[in-house]
């Protein structure tokens, strides 16, 4: 046997005779079941029908016997033929059109379906993400909170900075005081110096006592 030849990538292909398509064929049939059953449905395809079988009759009966091509006296048996044709075939593609629609009736209730899955996917997400930041959201300090924890630091911090400026108040009057003390140590050791006497107080005391006490207080 003859081994078959695989062609490669690099061969082109044979060419293909393009083949006629069946106007019948995929949904072009359907699409004029639909068209034919849509016509049906309009007032105008029953007013024409009314109009064609009015004039039908009015002139196989009113006009002469050699003008008649149904006559009256055959029942119009032309025109019920026609009328049972159209019968006939009227059925089957307003059946064909209906099933169409089902089908497309069927798809849509599919999309439909799972559109609606995903939507109630995506809800859910969405409600457990809100719940999640509700709860985190209560560890979160709000406005109210950070202003009332700002007003109390800055009264903390007024008072710091008043008891500071006392402390530093008393220390410079503590320094005058020990300062004054001292020059009248000084004044008392001088005069008892000159004097011949050790320096005292009005009290009677001596001197270094009092600056002792001042000094202290």
């Amino acid at each position: 046997m003859a081994e078959q030849r695989v062609p490669s990538l690099d061969d082109p292909g044979p060419r293909r005779r393009a083949r006629l398509r069946s106007p019948m064929g995929g949904d072009t049939f359907g699409a004029v079941a639909e068209s034919f059953a849509r016509l049906m449905g309009t007032p105008g395809f029953l007013v024409g029908m009314t109009l064609f079988c009015a004039v039908w009759l009015a002139w196989n009966s009113l006009a002469p016997a050699a003008a008649q091509f149904d006559p009256r006296a055959l029942n119009f048996t032309l025109l019920t033929l026609i009328l049972s044709l159209q019968a006939s075939y009227a059925a089957p593609l307003l059946l064909l059109a209906q099933n169409r629609q089902d089908d497309r009736d069927r798809v849509q209730a599919e999309q439909d379906r799972q559109s609606n899955e995903r939507n109630h996917a995506t809800t859910d997400f969405i409600t457990r993400e809100i719940a999640s930041l509700r709860i985190a959201l209560n560890d979160v300090a709000t406005r109210d909170f950070v202003r009332g924890e700002l007003r109390d630091l800055l009264e903390e911090i007024e008072e710091g900075r008043g008891a500071a400026e006392t402390g530093d108040e008393q220390e410079q009057l503590r320094a005058l005081v020990r300062e004054a003390v001292r020059e009248e140590l000084a004044a008392g050791t001088a005069q008892g110096v000159s004097t011949g006497e050790g320096p005292t107080d009005r009290a009677g005391g001596p001197a270094s006592e009092r600056g002792a006490r001042e000094s202290d207080s």
